[in-house]
């Protein structure tokens, strides 16, 4: 009986990445082809590396998940930021974020969880810092990533959303009305690393931190990593 001596069949590099990074990853997946990509929020997708899921590569949207990965991961890196924004819809006018309590009224703000989601740590960061936290803590729609509160308000569910700036492209029936100050949250960090050993996971990693990588990311209005 004749044997297949064929070479085997690799495995596609399995990445776990922060919601808000669909655009890039997605398109670097193109490009490099054999990776298969998992999305959601950086504190899941942490948990679940820390329980043994099978990835190959985590990229996360807060620093602190991926210190709490630091026995499962190596190489770790900073390789994008973003800025912080509050969306409407896509008729809302612009709005001075200190007259946010008052515009929202007894709605709800969308905002990811303010314990778990990094959009919603660094909002809740903002809003402290500049004085409205207390007005509307009682007010929110927390929701377990950045992309489902850019969802809620595209579906008028709600009149408005903190997230990042990158986010408003996925869809055209939201807009910017304010943004954050820089200086109102901590730095939006993007890190990453390795979590298995194969070539093929390196190969990804070291294009996504290279000048292919960095461009998709530029292109998809991402923010250098901050020095």
């Amino acid at each position: 009986m004749a044997m297949w001596t064929g070479a085997a069949v690799a495995e596609p590099v399995v990445v776990f990445a922060a919601a808000s990074l669909k655009e890039p990853i997605d398109a670097l997946a193109a490009e490099m082809g054999d990776v298969v990509v998992s999305y959601g929020g950086s504190g899941t997708l942490a948990r679940q590396v820390m329980q043994g899921a099978p990835a190959d590569v985590v990229l996360l949207a807060n620093a602190d998940w991926l210190e709490d990965l630091a026995g499962a991961v190596h190489g770790a890196a900073d390789f994008a930021s973003n800025e912080l924004v509050l969306i409407g819809g896509v008729d809302a006018p612009d709005l001075l974020l200190a007259d946010l309590p008052v515009a929202l009224g007894a709605d709800r703000l969308a905002i990811g969880a303010v314990n778990a989601v990094p959009a919603g740590i660094y909002g809740k960061a903002g809003l402290e810092a500049l004085g409205i936290w207390d007005s509307v803590k009682d007010h929110l729609a927390e929701v377990d990533n950045v992309r489902a509160a850019l969802v809620l308000v595209a579906r008028g569910e709600v009149p408005y959303g903190v997230t990042y700036a990158t986010d408003v492209a996925a869809s055209d029936a939201v807009r910017i009305v304010a943004r954050f100050p820089d200086t109102s949250h901590p730095v939006i960090r993007y890190v990453g690393g390795l979590v298995s050993d194969r070539p093929e996971a390196a190969a990804f990693w070291d294009a996504l931190q290279g000048e292919q990588g960095q461009a998709i990311l530029a292109d998809f209005g991402f923010r250098a990593p901050s020095q």
